[in-house]
């Protein structure tokens, strides 16, 4: 893509509205445009990082045996009373009524939905375990949206919801789905650690939120040193086995919200102790009958009488994430993308647009990385050099190719690792080797 063409709204100077690290960043980068209070447009720039965020939480569900699916983001209001949450839901819930004057609502979450569609369809436990997922938008009526995409109002997510005909297989479609975030925050670039959680207004006896560690985060965390050293991405994983060795290591430890913190326990850990403040990025629930009982969601069993499905349901915000990251990942000039989840690979950068020795081979860069599958920005706008940097910086691509006249003298070109400035100078065939590895 060429900077000249690309729809780039870059600004220069930090929004009065922005309060935090993501948001202001976003908007800078032109990632972003508020359209009303907590609701954004997603320009191109800011789509590409969500929908690379997207493809890897659906390759992680997919992996875990999965299935997609897309429910509607309005539902019937008749499902949330069956369920007894349409009155206890509060006003963050957006109640509106169609022109028949039935009661509907934009879904803020899917369990009464899914549960729905389920019971309606699955008839036997030859059709169970399942689980499946969608990736969807959602609607809470936040009383104060703030901080960008962080609490918004309208919001990407990813949401899946397992069904079981005993407890026992519910756990182990709650195991599975714990190591699939692990797994999925680990390809993001993130270290995320699974902390005991207070099930809230989903309901159920098991939950735990997914949290990464960032100076600007929400609220305070403690956790065991251990959590830092672990890698999701190092474990031989095999779906079809018994995860709770797994999910035993990973919740052995100690780890707490401010909500769920035992002073006492973590005094106890002595240096071992990790204090910092974090992000909540996914939250995953077993809740048992809580919805399918109420809305009579049963299965045949083997012996032709009624069992009624044991549920889990589990999220992750995908919208979100974008701002978490760049929490996470960020210095003084602007975002530091991981390589995963970066807009492009490569920031190409004319030092000298007009020139047509460096012109001529920007272009044959440009031609080559991009042949190669390597997405590449080229910023071949008749600007400064400084202002070229700058922009560079700000948007975090992880890699800068720098051309110039002087180099190409010399025959070498410059690339600049965003994360840590490490700079190499190459020859241009020996630049394409190294993007291209």
């Amino acid at each position: 893509m060429r900077l000249s063409t690309y729809f780039l709204p870059v600004l220069k100077e930090t929004p009065n509205e922005a309060q935090i690290v993501s948001h202001r960043l976003m908007l800078r980068a032109g990632m972003i445009r508020q359209s009303s209070a907590g609701i954004y447009s997603w320009l191109p720039l800011g789509l590409r990082v969500l929908r690379k965020i997207e493809g890897i939480v659906r390759e992680e569900q997919d992996r875990a045996g999965a299935q997609e699916l897309l429910m509607p983001t309005i539902q019937s209001a008749e499902l949330w009373q069956e369920s007894g949450r349409y009155d206890a839901y509060g006003p963050e819930m957006l109640r509106i009524r169609d022109r028949h004057d039935r009661e509907m609502l934009y879904g803020p979450t899917n369990e009464e939905q899914i549960t729905e569609i389920f019971r309606g369809l699955a008839r036997s436990y030859r059709d169970v375990p399942k689980i499946l997922y969608h990736i969807q938008w959602k609607f809470r009526d936040e009383i104060r949206p703030r901080f960008g995409v962080m609490r918004g109002r309208e919001f990407l997510m990813k949401d899946s919801y397992s069904f079981d005909t005993t407890a026992d297989g519910a756990r182990r479609a709650y195991y599975k789905m714990f190591v699939a975030y692990l797994r999925t925050f680990a390809r993001l670039g993130l270290k995320a650690i699974p902390m005991r959680a207070d099930t809230g207004p989903i309901g159920g006896d098991l939950s735990h939120e997914f949290i990464i560690l960032a100076e600007t985060g929400e609220s305070q965390v403690f956790c065991h040193k251990s959590f830092l050293e672990k890698d999701p991405l190092a474990l031989g994983l095999d779906y079809a086995a018994d995860l709770k060795p797994v999910f035993d290591d990973w919740t052995h430890d100690y780890a707490a919200t401010e909500e769920m913190h035992d002073a006492a326990k973590a005094a106890a850990l002595g240096d071992d102790l990790v204090t910092a403040r974090g992000i909540e990025v996914g939250h995953i629930f077993y809740f048992g009958t809580k919805y399918s009982k109420p809305m009579g969601a049963t299965v045949a069993g083997p012996d032709g009488q009624p069992v009624t499905l044991e549920m889990g349901s589990y999220g992750i915000g995908v919208s979100r994430l974008v701002g978490a990251i760049i929490e996470a990942c960020h210095d003084d000039n602007g975002i530091v993308w991981p390589e995963s989840v970066a807009p492009f690979k490569v920031g190409l950068v004319n030092l000298k647009s007009g020139d047509a020795e460096t012109d001529g081979m920007c272009e044959k860069l440009y031609a080559e990385l991009t042949a190669a599958g390597v997405e590449v920005l080229y910023d071949d706008r008749d600007e400064r050099a400084g202002s070229k940097f700058a922009t560079m910086d700000l948007l975090g691509l992880p890699y800068q190719l720098v051309v110039g006249p002087k180099g190409l003298k010399d025959g070498v070109v410059e690339i600049k690792a965003r994360a840590g400035g490490d700079r190499e100078t190459l020859s241009p065939e020996a630049a394409i080797a190294r993007l291209t590895a």
